[in-house]
């Protein structure tokens, strides 16, 4: 028997999820708020120019994420390093530190780039390699690591301050959205252990050669609507009720209508969530997703009149600018006319400090920041510059995050849950968004099996 399935959210665990039931066999049909899918991993248009509502990279041990690419058919669309290779730049240094990787195992992969990684002196080189040994015996999974937090395990490990901004948080603000003093141990193990101190190629980094909006979106759309599912796109779901008629589990209702479905899986922010769940559904007090809470990341677009960038990207060091892309190709800037220019975007997570900064002082404030590590940004002209604000990009990921992420499965039969903020394991990445729909789909159809086998799933 066919099993009509709604799914509320469109965004990467919705997408996701929804493919999932569809390619199983059931009858599936999306509700997204918003007028385009993707959720947000969004782009929009700012006169000629493609801009992404922020910049998302992915990882090579990303695999739920890539898998979804190649279902959506667009892995070509996505550029990813052979080899790890960071250029580090730093406020008064006339050239980056490179933290590349070797084809040595992990860790070991790293050490040669370690040995020459100037912010650091060589006493806290070496201890720094101290502290990754032992992150590597750390369970991320026992619920006394959640309770801890990152910075302080750290520096009990032998890691000064500097060590901690200077190589711990180049990575860990990026993927955690937080400071190590404000992240979970249990979150931070996780992003360490998955993606620098296992496997040799796992921190091998990829972006998208397209703006989101063709890289997610709308080829899910496309897919969706080719695997015979229906996606109602401006549609905000108001209530989602128990159905009297035991072939119908729920009535999905909204503005306009109400739709009877069988099974309902639930891909909404924590805050939206916990307004429709029906009391009960999971052992949470009321309060639970303002508790989880949201953290911030700002984005600073800028439109230059020439190059000032030669690589894909960059990280800072020993200043507030964080890491800095190259986003001409995606924009389309070249087709808007300025053949010679090229588009900035500077990426700031855990950015609590500056995201009801007016836009005029952030310009103030961070041009000198990125000139002083882009010289050449001196001599050239700012044609535009404009701020995206996400203020609940992701949860946040503080300690004792754990117990206030529920699983997919709820309390309520033919109900589940799919986000990044649920009990993934991982923090709040488009690899966790995945993850969360596959297993959100994978319990709906181990409890409600269609007669369609579940091969082609993601």
């Amino acid at each position: 028997m066919t099993r009509r399935v709604a799914v509320i959210g469109g965004g990467l665990a919705g997408i996701t999820a929804a493919l999932h039931c569809a390619d199983a066999g059931c009858q599936v049909t999306m509700f997204e708020a918003r007028g385009q899918l993707g959720g947000l991993t969004h782009s929009f248009s700012r006169g000629e120019l493609r801009v992404d509502n922020g910049q998302h990279v992915f990882l090579r041990c990303c695999s739920s994420y890539q898998l979804l690419l190649r279902r959506l058919g667009v892995a070509d669309r996505v550029q990813l390093q052979p080899r790890l290779a960071i250029p580090v730049c730093s406020p008064g240094e006339r050239r980056p530190v490179w933290l590349r990787r070797s084809s040595l195992p992990a860790p070991l992969h790293l050490a040669a780039s370690l040995v020459q990684y100037r912010p650091l002196s060589v006493r806290e080189r070496m201890h720094f390699a101290l502290a990754a040994a032992a992150l590597r015996r750390v369970d991320p999974a026992h619920p006394a690591t959640d309770g801890q937090n990152f910075g302080s395990w750290l520096r009990r490990h032998g890691q000064t301050d500097r060590a901690i901004a200077a190589l711990w948080e180049l990575v860990g603000v990026a993927t955690l959205n937080a400071r190590a003093d404000q992240a979970s141990l249990s979150l931070a193990a996780t992003v360490f252990q998955e993606g620098l101190l296992t496997k040799a190629a796992a921190a091998d980094i990829g972006w998208s050669r397209v703006p989101l909006r063709e890289l997610h979106g709308d080829p899910a759309l496309s897919c969706l609507r080719t695997a015979g599912a229906q996606v109602q796109t401006g549609v905000t779901v108001r209530a989602i009720e128990p159905s009297g008629n035991p072939m119908a589990g729920w009535q999905v209702v909204t503005d306009d209508a109400r739709s009877s479905v069988e099974a309902v899986i639930l891909a909404v922010p924590p805050v939206a969530a916990e307004g429709l769940l029906p009391p009960g559904s999971i052992p949470l007090p009321p309060g639970w997703s303002q508790r989880l809470g949201s953290a911030p990341i700002v984005n600073l677009h800028m439109v230059l009149d020439r190059p000032v960038l030669g690589e894909p990207f960059i990280a800072g060091v020993n200043t507030p600018v964080q890491w800095v892309f190259d986003r001409t190709t995606q924009s389309g800037l070249a087709q808007s006319g300025l053949q010679n220019g090229q588009y900035l975007a500077v990426s700031l997570s855990a950015a609590d400090d500056v995201v009801d900064t007016p836009t005029a002082a952030l310009r103030a404030q961070f041009l000198p920041e990125l000139g002083a590590l882009l010289p050449a940004l001196r001599e050239a002209q700012v044609l535009d510059f404009f701020v995206t604000r996400e203020r609940h990009a992701t949860f946040r990921p503080a300690p004792g995050t754990a117990a206030l992420r529920p699983p997919a499965v709820t309390a309520t039969r033919g109900l589940f849950l799919a986000g990044a903020w649920t009990a993934t394991g991982w923090p709040a990445t488009m690899e966790g968004a995945v993850r969360s729909g596959a297993a959100a789909a994978t319990a709906l159809l181990a409890e409600s099996p269609t007669d369609i086998t579940a091969e082609a799933a993601l």
